[in-house]
């Protein structure tokens, strides 16, 4: 799997503005077009002045800038313009395709991906930054592809969310406020987790029918949400891909005798995950012998048997930032993990791409 080229292309997207500010800018400009030449001399955006003096030999006149526009109201519109760009694109109905029968569900799950996250070899002894963080969601997914061509896959499970992105404001923390060591602007690593979304679950659907589910996570609990909702309305129209992107923290699959739940792993203790999959999702528990939990969060390989349910955290492919060097917390192999499931025998291979 390659990145598109909108994914690597580095260039800046340009806002392109509606007809009715179109024709107040051509306006303005020709109304101002004394400013417009003054920041034009002065190799200024005239868009980036709030006032001016604006004198000649007999006069001198303040100006407020009817163009200026500051740092925030700018970043919102690149991201308004290429969201609704971005959803444009996929305009056309997918009619559902026939696929051949099989007798194995496929979870894929990229956990705490991070994107936006920093670390740098030389304080932390590895890098990661936004750009290696889609790198390895594409090399992981291929490779967990790979390993498991041998398997007549029926469905595909493909966990989404678990602090796909690393902050949740512009003031670059998470939601709660923990300031972070950041790649790249909010917005721009915002559109980067919607393209690598778009590109994975398009190569998924070839495969299998793909279901989609969110967990909200602490990084990023309400823009991991927006993102998640966004990717079903770019696929809304596409027979082969079904969402759950509620925001509930806990969700429940059942594909054939298993029943699988997923959550980040930062809320609900775990040995009581097995309690709250009886109670909340009651009938798929009668009707399931295999139950698993697939948790996140941790960063690191953990798990446990509890009665009628075992629980599993998986790795992480991203990096280890300052914070987390400085307190000790390294070691733990990097890693896109999946797992196949039997629909009559249960979890029958964990499949890891290590990096």
């Amino acid at each position: 799997m390659q990145p598109s080229k909108k994914m690597t292309d580095k260039r800046k997207r340009l806002y392109v503005k509606n007809k009715e500010e179109q024709d107040f800018l051509i306006k303005a400009r020709t109304e101002f077009r004394g400013l417009v030449k003054a920041a034009k001399a002065s190799n200024i955006d005239v868009e980036d002045v709030k006032h001016a003096w604006l004198k000649n030999g007999n006069s001198s006149l303040f100006v407020t800038n009817p163009l200026h526009k500051d740092k925030k109201q700018k970043e919102f519109d690149l991201l308004k313009y290429n969201i609704l760009n971005w959803v444009k694109q996929e305009s056309k109905k997918v009619a559902k395709f026939k696929t051949r029968k099989g007798s194995h569900l496929l979870v894929i799950d990229p956990a705490d991906v991070h994107i936006g996250k920093l670390a740098t070899s030389y304080e932390t002894g590895e890098e990661y930054n936004s750009e290696i963080a889609v790198k390895r969601v594409l090399e992981g997914v291929d490779g967990i592809l790979n390993n498991c061509k041998g398997f007549d896959i029926e469905k595909i499970l493909f966990v989404g969310g678990n602090d796909i992105l690393h902050i949740d404001t512009p003031k670059r923390t998470t939601t709660s406020g923990t300031p972070q060591d950041t790649d790249g602007m909010w917005y721009e690593n915002f559109i980067k987790a919607c393209d690598l979304y778009q590109v994975v679950l398009k190569r998924l659907s070839k495969i299998a029918p793909v279901h989609f589910v969110y967990n909200p996570s602490n990084h990023d609990y309400t823009n991991g949400f927006f993102l998640a909702q966004l990717i079903e309305a770019y696929f809304k129209n596409d027979k082969n891909i079904t969402f759950d992107v509620s925001i509930s923290h806990r969700k429940y699959y059942q594909y054939g005798k298993n029943l699988i739940g997923t959550t980040h792993g930062d809320g609900a203790k775990i040995d009581n995950l097995g309690a709250l999959m009886a109670h909340e999702s009651s009938l798929m528990w009668s009707e399931t012998k295999y139950r698993y939990f697939y948790t996140h969060h941790l960063h690191h390989k953990t798990g446990k048997d509890l009665i009628g349910c075992t629980v599993e955290a998986l790795r992480s492919p991203s990096g280890t930032d300052s914070w987390h060097h400085r307190n000790g917390y390294t070691g733990s192999l990097k890693a896109i993990e999946g797992y196949l499931h039997h629909k009559d025998f249960g979890q029958i291979a964990r499949l890891t791409h290590l990096f």
